[in-house]
């Protein structure tokens, strides 16, 4: 019993003695674990602001920034638990790192999926910081890109995250790429007018307007559409500069709707509503109309009439 007691009370007594042993290496670790994080939010934040200011792509100066980051925080971690002599257990913790990937990618594949397709999406993407895009139904200004998500801020204020695994495997439609797009609108003139008169009108607009872009490559032109019911429609094309698409979209199209329309009713061209033909079947002759009038105030008198069909 007595040899029993001993070897517990040998035991309590070595590890006290390792304890006391490995506190220094321990408050080492400690210490190395808050300068590390320290040094790595000013190194990160320092080499963040060398590479988004030599890279021309926002996108990948913030991804590059990041993964520094994310290195960094990993070295401060390993060099921890080094000092703290526990050098098995960061070759466990790196030599676990595969086989625990395989396991969190089958338990968590959705986020593996927009984790992978972030760094697809940061090294081969079809957009850029502040470029307007449309990923299927939706539609707004990209803000940034994450590792496992897309931020896009809608016209409305909305703030819209899509994962990243849509992004990459749905059609993306960038409506600011190269900073031009086309927009129409059509004008309706009536059957009496003239036809090549209305079109020069219009043209004489769109090449002294100064919102509109006037090169070979964008063509700013009006064309016959079609025959309405009671209008001849004219369909008019223009290019704007598209680098900030809400303006483009909305104020620049207004102003040249206005303007056309400005200029159609300077030159004495008419825009007619729509014309409402009423049509008499089988025996029907009249159009039958009830008129009601009041000729006194304390009288109501009620006449039934027709209209002759001519």
């Amino acid at each position: 019993m007595e040899d029993q007691v001993k070897s517990i009370g040998s035991v309590f007594q070595e590890f006290r003695d390792d304890l006391l042993e490995a506190v220094p290496g321990i408050i080492l670790a400690l210490l190395i674990v808050v300068v590390g994080i320290i040094l790595t939010r000013w190194l990160s934040r320092l080499a963040g602001r060398k590479i988004l200011s030599r890279l021309k792509d926002p996108l990948m100066g913030r991804f590059l920034t990041i993964s520094f980051r994310a290195l960094l925080l990993v070295g401060v971690v390993m060099l921890a638990l080094r000092a703290a002599g526990l050098i098995g257990l960061a070759a466990g913790l790196l030599g676990g790192v595969g086989a625990g990937a395989i396991i969190l990618g089958f338990a968590f594949r959705d986020i593996g999926e927009n984790f992978i397709s972030g760094i697809v999406l940061a090294f081969n993407r079809p957009f850029d910081v502040r470029d307007t895009i449309r990923v299927g139904e939706h539609f707004g200004k990209v803000l940034g890109l994450h590792f496992r998500y897309t931020h896009l801020k809608t016209f409305d204020g909305r703030d819209i995250y899509i994962p990243n695994s849509d992004v990459l495997t749905q059609p993306v439609q960038n409506f600011t790429a190269d900073g031009f797009i086309r927009h129409e609108f059509t004008v309706g003139i009536a059957y009496e007018d003239d036809i090549e008169g209305a079109k020069t009108v219009i043209q004489e607009v769109l090449d002294q307007h100064s919102m509109l872009v006037h090169d070979e490559e964008h063509e700013n032109f009006v064309v016959e559409d079609s025959l309405g019911a009671s209008t001849v429609n004219l369909k008019v094309f223009f290019w704007v500069i598209t680098r900030d698409y809400r303006a483009s979209a909305i104020v620049k199209r207004g102003r040249i709707i206005r303007d056309v329309k400005t200029a159609i009713d300077a030159n004495g061209y008419n825009m007619p509503a729509d014309i409402t033909e009423i049509k008499l079947y089988g025996s029907e002759r009249d159009i039958p109309l009830r008129i009601e009038f009041d000729d006194t105030p304390n009288s109501e008198a009620e006449n039934y009439g027709a209209i002759p069909q001519n």
